[in-house]
């Protein structure tokens, strides 16, 4: 990556809608991401990889520190491999439950009914596992450092569940903790940290989930 001059040409993709259809718009975006759900039961059914591919490319139109796009998404579908990262995700996931964990944490886990046991990891047709780019090089191989690299990848992942929300798939944001085992299966290079496994596909028909509420708009908010 090399340092380029930036053009600021007149901004005119932007489109303004009339207030009514702006409420209506919103409505209808808030009513559609209510029905967000995170799953741990996922079908094999196959998910197009153009799906994945478009929903990825959404993400990567979320703004960044510099426009540096500090994000590497790698999107796992062998079975080889996610039955590797289910094993080493497992071995950590193991040790958290049994003594990493403060009995706080696990307190706090357990109306979710999580536990050290990952099979989604196998059988969800996709893991995109998400990994933040702290640096680069030049074409002289000097490093160019990156800016708000967590900020610019959380919310990159953000668009990513709501992009694949959109489309009638469903996710789990899985992070084991180390998750270092993540660069080393998949080969990724030492300017990468690892961030989350956003497993993805279709649910497993019949899937239960917690029946959990939101916090309401009063308590997530001030208008000043």
């Amino acid at each position: 990556m090399s340092k380029r001059e930036c053009t600021h040409p007149e901004l005119t993709d932007y489109c303004e809608y009339p207030q009514e259809e702006m409420h209506e718009r919103a409505q209808a975006f808030f009513e559609q991401m209510k029905t967000r759900r995170t799953i741990r039961s996922f079908s094999e059914r196959k998910v197009d990889r153009k799906i994945i591919e478009l929903a990825i490319q959404t993400a990567g139109r979320a703004p960044s520190g510099a426009n540096q796009q500090p994000w590497k998404f790698i999107v796992v579908s062998d079975a080889q491999v996610k039955r590797r990262i289910r094993e080493a995700a497992e071995k950590e996931e193991r040790a958290f439950y049994n003594s990493r964990a403060s009995d706080q944490w696990l307190d706090a886990l357990k109306p979710l009914g999580t536990d050290a046991e990952k099979p989604f990891l196998e059988r969800a047709p996709y893991l995109i596992v998400i990994f933040a780019e702290n640096y680069q090089r030049d074409d002289r191989g000097e490093i160019i450092k990156h800016y708000y690299v967590r900020d610019s990848v959380g919310i990159s992942i953000g668009m990513l569940i709501t992009a694949l929300h959109n489309v009638g798939l469903a996710c789990l944001t899985h992070t084991p903790s180390p998750m270092q085992f993540l660069r080393k299966i998949l080969k990724r290079p030492d300017n990468e940290t690892p961030v989350m496994i956003l497993v993805t596909g279709y649910p497993e028909q019949g899937v239960k989930v917690p029946d959990l509420g939101k916090k309401k708009l009063e308590d997530i908010s001030l208008f000043i």
